[in-house]
C-alpha cells in the first residue's frame, strides 16, 4: 500500500503545479516565487564570479608586478646581492625567483605635463622571474633597457597622460637637492620612452621602469642595490617564509611582503565577498519563503480535495509528500532555471560590459580610480553547487510546514460546508 501511494502523491503533487486553479492570485503568487527564486539564484552565481575575478585579477596582475616579498638590510645598500641570490635564495625549494631593485620617487615630465611616478630600477636578465611585465607590454621590449642609454618604460596611463611615445623624451624630476655655484636646484635626469608596459590595473599611471645601473647612477650607489625582490611558490605563505629567510641571513636583514602594500585591498574583497554573498543568499531564502504563503493558500483552496482523498484512504504521509512535490517543484524549476541563467551571465558578463561601453562611449572602471579597469569574472564549480544545493535545501525547508497543515485536515470538517 505505501509503495503505491508514493507515485499517487507524486502525480497529485505534480498535477496541482500545472493545473489551471480557480484562484488565479495562487497561480500569480507560484510564478512570482518562482521567478524571484531564479533571479536570486542567478545574481547571487553572478556576483560572486565577478568577485572571483577581482580575487583572480588582483592576484595575477597586481601581486605579479609588485614583489611577493623583499628583502634589504637595515644600514646601508646591499652590496653582495648575486652572492645572496645564487648561493642563498635560488636554492631554497619555496623561492621561484629573485631580482634586484632599485627604488625611486619622483614626478616625470613632459609636453609641459606632469606626473608623480614610483620609478623601478630593474635588471632586464633578473626580472622576468618576479614580475609578469614581460608578458603585457604592447610597445617595445624588456630588453631595450641598455645600462648607460637611460631608457624608460611608462605604464600605459602614465605615457598617455604625458602624451609621451616610443622614442620621446621625459624628464625625471627626484625629490633630492643638487648643489653647484648657481645654487640649489633639484636632481634632473632625462630619459628616453622605449617601451610601454599595460595591465590594466592603478599600476599603469603611477609606474615605470628604468636599467638598474642607469638608477644606481642618479642615486649615486655605485654597484649596490637597495634589496631583492622574492617571489614565492606559494602567495600566502610569503610573510611567514620571507620572515623566516631574513632570521636567517642575520639582525641586520628587514623583510616586506605584499600584505603591506596590497594587503588591505585583498581582505576587502575577501570581506566585501563574504558580504554580498550573504545578503544575497538572504534574496534567496525570501524568494523562497515566497514557497510558504504559496503553499499554505493551495491548501486552504484544496481542503475539499485533501478531505476526499483521506476518505479513500490516503495517509497524512501521502498528503505531505504531495504538496511537498508540489513546492519542491517550483523549487527545483527556479534554481535551475536561475543556475542557467547565472552561468551565462557569469561567463558574458565581460564582453557584455564591455559592449555597452563601447556603444554608450562610457567606462564604468577606470584605471585611474579602481584598480582594474574592465569588471572581471571567473566561476568557480564549487560556487554553483554551493548556491544549487542551499537554494534547493532551502525550497525543501519551505515545504514542510504547509505540508505539514495539509496532512492536519480533517475530513468531516472540511466537507462539513461543501
Amino acid at each position: 500500500m505505501r509503495a503505491m501511494y508514493r507515485p499517487v502523491s507524486f502525480f497529485i503533487g505534480l498535477r496541482y503545479t500545472g493545473a489551471k486553479r480557480r484562484n488565479h492570485f495562487i497561480s500569480f503568487i507560484s510564478l512570482v516565487s518562482m521567478i524571484g527564486l531564479t533571479l536570486g539564484v542567478a545574481v547571487l552565481i553572478l556576483v560572486l564570479s565577478v568577485m572571483n575575478g577581482f580575487d583572480r585579477e588582483l592576484r595575477q596582475r597586481i601581486l605579479g608586478m609588485v614583489p611577493h616579498a623583499t628583502l634589504s638590510q637595515y644600514q646601508g645598500d646591499l652590496e653582495n646581492w648575486q652572492s645572496l641570490i645564487q648561493d642563498t635564495l635560488e636554492p631554497m625549494a619555496s623561492v621561484e625567483g629573485a631580482a634586484p631593485y632599485i627604488h625611486a620617487q619622483g614626478m616625470l615630465t613632459a609636453r609641459g605635463e606632469v606626473r608623480g611616478t614610483l620609478v623601478n630600477g630593474i635588471d632586464p636578465q633578473w626580472e622576468p622571474q618576479v614580475s609578469i611585465i614581460q608578458e603585457h607590454m604592447p610597445a617595445g621590449r624588456l630588453e631595450n633597457l641598455k645600462p648607460g642609454e637611460f631608457g624608460i618604460i611608462l605604464g600605459d596611463i602614465l605615457a598617455r597622460s604625458l602624451g609621451a611615445r616610443l622614442g620621446d623624451k621625459v624628464t625625471l624630476v627626484l625629490p633630492e637637492a643638487s648643489i653647484s655655484v648657481a645654487g640649489v636646484f633639484p636632481r634632473l635626469k632625462r630619459f628616453t620612452v622605449v617601451g610601454v608596459f599595460k595591465v590594466g590595473a592603478e599600476l599603469d599611471a603611477s609606474m615605470a621602469y628604468i636599467h638598474i645601473e642607469d638608477a644606481a647612477r642618479i642615486k649615486r650607489m655605485g654597484t649596490a642595490v637597495e634589496g631583492v625582490r622574492l617571489k614565492f611558490d606559494n602567495l600566502f605563505n610569503a610573510p611567514y617564509q620571507v620572515r623566516d629567510i631574513a632570521r636567517q641571513l642575520g639582525p641586520n636583514y628587514r623583510s616586506s611582503d605584499w600584505t603591506r602594500t596590497h594587503g588591505n585591498l585583498f581582505q576587502a574583497i575577501q570581506l566585501e565577498k563574504k558580504m554580498i554573498g550573504l545578503l544575497l543568499f538572504i534574496i534567496v531564502a525570501v524568494a523562497a519563503f515566497n514557497i510558504v504563503s504559496t503553499l499554505v493558500m493551495v491548501v486552504t483552496d484544496k481542503r475539499s480535495d485533501i478531505a476526499i482523498l483521506r476518505t479513500m484512504g490516503a495517509s497524512s504521509k501521502t498528503i505531505m509528500r504531495t504538496f511537498m512535490i508540489q513546492g519542491g517543484f517550483i523549487g527545483v524549476v527556479g534554481t535551475l532555471a536561475g543556475t542557467a541563467l547565472g552561468v551565462l551571465l557569469a561567463l558574458t558578463v565581460t564582453d557584455l560590459v564591455a559592449a555597452i561601453e563601447r556603444l554608450f562611449n562610457i567606462q564604468f572602471l577606470s584605471a585611474e580610480v579602481y584598480f582594474i579597469s574592465y569588471l572581471p569574472s571567473q566561476l568557480r564549480l564549487e560556487d554553483v553547487v554551493l548556491i544549487c544545493g542551499s537554494s534547493l535545501l532551502i525550497s525543501l525547508l519551505a515545504t514542510l510546514y504547509p505540508a505539514y497543515r495539509a496532512a492536519q485536515t480533517r475530513p468531516a470538517e472540511a466537507l462539513r460546508y461543501e
